[in-house]
């Protein structure tokens, strides 16, 4: 075809190919300008009805003049063959600008809003596209966005001249109503724009899934996640125009683009900015002025500590001290970092310690302004820390507007530890604890706490504090049934000095876990939350006992609320995760795990574990012996460098080793970690020793485990275990627990 002249079109060179047609560039000789011909393939030309719906796109099309639809110049044919005219447009497909690097989300939402406004002009003309997606949207050098391919389109009086296809469209961006191959309205088309919208927002489809068969079934029974989950700066506003785009059932999703446009608007295209939660704040780590430099421990400390008075007050949302602390010395502006974090407010301050002296400043600045809100100094001795402190917390509601309930005010006027010396051994431990759970960190945490205690005598925020720290300990050392009863007397104790501590509530339903008792432990976790709902720690332990008691989707709707206190921390993309997984989506929690986590942090044993087993489930074996290899020869106390050695030794084949590791000292901790026990079962499945494999399974159910679903139909390694006697028993049991346990 190249140099052939159509009419007066010469051919210059074909530029794409698709179901419905075959485009050449061209240069349009009456006119002197460069047009693109799209041709009917060959082998549809003898088909009446295609040749039908080729003429109907070019009718459909050059009804519409819309400056975001290509427009259609003339209709012809030639030699048996169909073609249609239209503009070229120099620049490059959605499709290739997504594949090319991530758009910022104010490109994203601006070429959205220009495609909704394209499929408003045709929907209010009753034209359906009916294949929206990045391949048919083109963008011009200018970066307008103009809808390309009415192929698939028909009018909505018109004949319907596609019913011999069963199911038109491209799978990825299909309504489910396409997918089943009924009859599509224009209803269809927004479902399609808000797939796309989603792959322009984060790199990756909502259905992810690359066979066609998996991927219509996910389109018609699975719920996509929360762009918000994936990029933390969007807002929630517009989470809510995708997934409401999204809606499967087509009386439910927005009824007309008007209805989208307008919210899609409020959410941040017009001014091309996305709206932050109102009465929400981050406190970024106060900054170590101190003429030795030595005090950032300390420094943490303040930070923490008016993080926790802030976070009583129910009318705002507080970021969490995991990623507050992931913003130590961040290079980011005080604009990016609320953007990053969707707060309206930022404060930051810094420390000046010197002897006994001691200068606070700190200073709360509207990000959507750059104003200065408040700021203050304080300057006193050591003795002033606690003042200095609660004045800031108080300073912070005034500014904000806030209004304290009398139990909020006594919260924020507390002095857990009113001894400075101690309550410095109280910030030095916390300081271990969070570096890292190795056996030296937790030893130094211990020991900081004791001298505290010598202090003090017994004081509940330190004693609930080592309690922590010891059953952090129990994950580290082997020797776990002398430490549990430390952790429960040092909990037990805690409570009765101060029956409102929170994290001794959770403590103790942690040793309840590990003794097998779900139901103490879901009402102590219950009990923490109800205290403090806002303590990220115990909301996650709340997610993993619905994960445990096959609660998935009450799991779910926590991920939002962890999301909120904690939206940077790398855990924020492990949750939905553990949802999939636990849902029998392996390969999407692996997949999930593998783009979102940083490597570095997914090659941590207690990572890693997780995604070995995922891997292994998945059936992707080469994979997940890979990806354990490192742990080949590590060895080390606890079950988070045990866990990924035992899956690499199963893996390899080497099950004498395997049976020395999981009869050894090690094993006990896993025995009483629930997931743990599942983990090995499945290993010894795969490696054909059944009775070992039940007797794991019954350790696990002992300990809590007894989400039923799971076991029943989404473990595939389970479903070889299906005519084992002991099997059978074992989950008569657990569906009888699962059915009569009560969250």
């Amino acid at each position: 075809m190249i140099g052939k002249r159509i009419s007066h079109y010469k051919i210059l060179e074909k530029i794409g190919e698709g179901g419905m047609g075959v485009v050449y560039k061209a240069e349009d000789t009456k006119l002197k300008r460069t047009v693109a011909l799209k041709f009917l393939p060959p082998e549809l030309t003898r088909d009446f009805q295609a040749k039908a719906r080729f003429i109907q796109e070019a009718q459909a099309a050059a009804a519409l003049d819309h400056p975001n639809i290509c427009t259609v110049h003339e209709i012809g044919e030639t030699e048996g063959a169909s073609y249609i005219v239209m503009p070229y447009v120099k620049g490059q497909s959605l499709k290739e600008r997504i594949a090319s690097a991530p758009l910022s989300v104010e490109e994203a939402l601006a070429i959205a809003g220009q495609v909704a406004e394209g499929l408003k002009e045709a929907h209010e003309r009753g034209i359906i596209h009916r294949d929206i997606k990045p391949a048919n949207i083109m963008l011009t050098e200018k970066s307008q966005a103009k809808i390309m391919d009415f192929g698939l389109a028909k009018l909505e009086a018109g004949v319907d001249l596609t019913r011999t296809m069963a199911v038109i469209g491209t799978a990825a961006y299909m309504s489910p109503e396409q997918a089943r191959g009924e009859e599509v309205d224009h209803r269809t088309d927004i479902w399609s724009f808000g797939a796309t919208l989603y792959e322009m927002l984060t790199g990756q489809k909502p259905f992810g899934y690359k066979h066609d068969q998996a991927l219509l079934y996910s389109i018609l029974n699975d719920t996509t996640e929360a762009v918000s989950r994936v990029r933390p700066e969007i807002s929630r506003s517009l989470d809510g125009v995708i997934q409401k785009a999204l809606e499967k059932d087509r009386s439910r999703r927005y009824q007309n683009m008007a209805e989208l446009l307008k919210d899609l608007r409020s959410g941040g295209v017009s001014g091309l900015s996305m709206p932050k939660a109102e009465k929400s704040i981050v406190v970024l780590p106060f900054e170590d002025i101190s003429p030795s430099k030595d005090n950032q421990y300390f420094c943490d400390g303040i930070t923490e500590e008016i993080i926790t008075d802030l976070s009583q007050v129910g009318a705002l949302r507080v970021i969490s001290r995991t990623s507050a602390m992931m913003l130590k010395s961040t290079p980011k502006s005080i604009r990016e970092i609320a953007d990053m974090l969707q707060v309206q407010y930022v404060l930051e301050g810094s420390v000046r310690k010197a002897g006994s002296s001691l200068r606070v400043i700190a200073q709360v600045i509207d990000a959507n302004t750059d104003a200065h809100l408040w700021a203050d100094k304080y300057s006193g001795t050591l003795d002033d820390v606690f003042d200095m402190q609660e004045k800031v917390s108080r300073a912070i509601v005034g500014a904000l507007k806030l209004k304290l309930t009398a139990a909020q005010d006594r919260e924020i006027a507390k002095r857990p530890i009113s001894n400075v010396l101690a309550h410095d051994f109280f910030l030095r431990a916390r300081d271990a604890m969070y570096r890292t759970f190795t056996v030296e960190a937790i030893d130094d945490a211990i020991g900081f706490l004791e001298s505290g205690l010598k202090i003090t005598g017994d004081n509940a925020l330190l004693l609930a504090t080592l309690a922590n720290v010891y059953f952090h300990g129990v994950r580290v050392w082997v020797k776990e049934e002398e430490e549990l009863v430390r952790v429960e007397e040092y909990a037990q104790k805690a409570l009765s000095l101060d029956p409102s501590m929170a994290q001794a509530y959770t403590v103790l339903g942690w040793v309840q876990w590990l003794k097998g008792n779900p139901r103490e432990y879901a009402r102590l976790i219950k009990q923490g939350l109800s205290l403090d709902p806002n303590n990220i720690e115990t909301v996650q332990w709340a997610f993993f006992l619905y994960i445990w008691t096959g609660r998935t989707s009450k799991a779910s709707e926590l991920t939002d609320h962890m999301i909120e206190l904690d939206p940077i921390h790398p855990f924020r993309f492990f949750y939905p995760s553990v949802v999939n997984a636990f849902e029998g989506r392996f390969d999407r929690a692996i997949d999930e795990m593998k783009r979102r986590i940083p490597g570095v942090v997914l090659e941590q044993p207690n990572w890693l574990s997780w995604l070995g087993w995922w891997l292994l489930l998945a059936g992707r074996l080469d994979e997940a012996k890979a990806a354990l290899k490192p742990y080949e020869k590590m060895a080390g106390p606890g079950i988070y460098l045990w866990l990924p050695r035992i899956e690499w030794l199963a893996l390899s084949g080497q099950k004498q080793r395997l049976d020395e590791e999981t009869s050894g000292e090690s094993a006990e901790r896993a025995k009483h970690d629930s997931t743990g026990s599942c983990i090995v079962a499945d290993l010894y499945v795969m490696l054909g020793d059944y009775e070992r494999a039940i007797t794991w399974l019954e350790t696990a159910v002992d300990h809590g485990f007894i989400n039923y679903p799971y076991f029943s139909k989404h473990d595939p390694m389970l479903a070889k275990l299906k005519n084992e006697p002991r099997f059978q028993k074992l989950m008569e049991r657990v569906k009888y627990e699962w059915e009569h346990f009560e969250v």
